[in-house]
């Protein structure tokens, strides 16, 4: 097992997803890599006051400022792509923005026509804090808003909507620290891009933005030929997940649900109708995005709640 280092340079980043795109770090399956990533706007110095635009990797992006891809030698399609984020370290800088877009949402809330709000953070990731311009402090629970492979289909694809193959902008706030996302393979190579640090956000991510970071990953990338779920699944410090990506928050509820209980059959060696009624007892249905164009939607099975 080696360990790389990848830094974000004009060379080593992308704001789309393509196939086409040749890797710029080719790694062995079990190598680990320390990665650092951009914001998600690609902002080469911290803001200075709100509303501030400093220079950023790309004079106009088209998506997320992201690190890759990185090709794991020997991923095929008919694999599985396990990434264990051994540990995310923010900046000690961020940012937040909302009100922003003119969408249903922000239309239904009366908050557009703007102003849009900033929000500028101090980040301590030693001490696990941040506090704002406005004198708020919050506690650091950092992650990767997207961590994907793409699609298969020809062409460039944008970095925004989470993807059920391939999976991207995800946004799932439980995948920090000790967590391994399984990503079945979509092209041959894996071709991984990481990116979007957030130091903090709630379920929902419902204003548009975390806190929006530059940050240090550490990963180690493995294949796996079998996993007791087909989708895009995680297993957390204390949990099990499954996710359901749709424009139709119904269907995205029932993709994940639906997961969730094949993969409660295997533990319990239950049916299917038993697992919906152990589900019912002891699973958390939580709505993982709603900025990014489709629902994220998340079922989460706490480690010891069924024994």
């Amino acid at each position: 097992m080696t360990q790389h280092f990848l830094d974000p340079t004009p060379a080593t980043v992308t704001d789309v997803f393509s196939p086409a795109m040749p890797p710029v770090l080719s790694v062995q399956p079990g190598d680990t890599i320390v990665v650092r990533s951009l914001d998600a706007s690609g902002y080469l110095s911290p803001q200075q006051h709100p509303g501030d635009r400093p220079s950023t990797m790309f004079d106009q992006a088209r998506g997320h400022c992201l690190t890759g891809p990185i090709e794991v030698l020997g991923a095929e399609v008919s694999m599985t792509l396990a990434v264990t984020l051994e540990s995310l370290r923010p900046d000690d800088w961020g940012w937040t923005l909302a009100a922003a877009l003119d969408n249903p949402l922000n239309r239904r809330l009366g908050v557009v026509p703007g102003p849009p709000s900033w929000l500028l953070w101090s980040l301590d990731p030693d001490k696990g804090t941040g506090t704002n311009d406005r004198g708020v402090s919050i506690d650091l629970a950092p992650f990767l808003g997207v961590m994907g492979l793409p699609p298969a289909e020809a062409g460039e694809h944008s970095t925004v909507p989470p993807r059920a193959a391939g999976g991207g902008n995800i946004d799932c706030r439980e995948l920090v620290a000790g967590s391994t996302l399984y990503l079945p393979v979509t092209v041959d190579g894996a071709m991984l891009c990481l990116g979007d640090g957030h130091a903090a956000q709630g379920d929902g991510e419902v204003g548009g933005t975390a806190i929006e970071c530059p940050m240090t990953t550490t990963v180690t990338l493995d294949l796996v030929s079998e996993t007791p779920v087909p989708g895009i699944h995680a297993v957390t410090p204390t949990s099990r997940i499954t996710f359901g990506f749709n424009a139709d928050l119904n269907e995205a509820t029932a993709e994940a649900l639906d997961a969730m209980l094949g993969w409660m059959q295997v533990l319990f060696e239950v049916d299917k109708p038993t697992a919906l009624a152990l589900a019912s007892t002891a699973l958390d249905m939580r709505v993982t995005q709603i900025a990014n164009e489709v629902w994220g939607v998340h079922a989460v099975l706490n480690d010891g709640v069924l024994r």
